[in-house]
């Protein structure tokens, strides 16, 4: 159902205010979606999990405990994860990966491919 004209004029206003009253929090507010935060959310849960798998190697053979407290903090990274993994759904990781960050990373990855299969390329006659 639309809404009428006036219910459409209260709500121009009210955003208007809020752009007025605090403007560094409307531009977070525009510039935050759920994707992002999940994303974010899953970077670190990458970081938490590969610090865990260190300390897992390097502790389990000194102390079992902190090996475990190690596997814990994987344990719950991958948790982590996969909840905002789910968060995020198809729609989301189909916005990261056209994202600008994520295109520059990928032509940067393709032409580093493209120059280590120029230098071992053979000249076969």
């Amino acid at each position: 159902m639309p809404l009428s004209d006036d219910e459409q004029r209260i709500l121009q206003e009210m955003e208007q205010s809020f752009y007025e009253n605090d403007p560094m929090f409307a531009d977070k507010v525009r510039s935050q979606t759920v994707y992002k935060h999940a994303g974010s959310w899953c970077k670190w849960a990458a970081l938490g999990f590969v610090i865990g798998l260190v300390i897992l190697v390097v502790e389990f053979s000194q102390s079992v405990i902190l090996g475990f407290a190690g596997f814990l903090i994987m344990l719950l990274s991958a948790v982590t994860f996969e909840r905002n993994l789910r968060r995020m759904g198809k729609a989301g990781m189909d916005d990261l990966m056209h994202s600008t960050k994520f295109k520059n990373f990928s032509n940067s990855v393709e032409e580093q491919r493209k120059r280590f299969q120029d230098r071992f390329k053979r000249d076969i006659p």
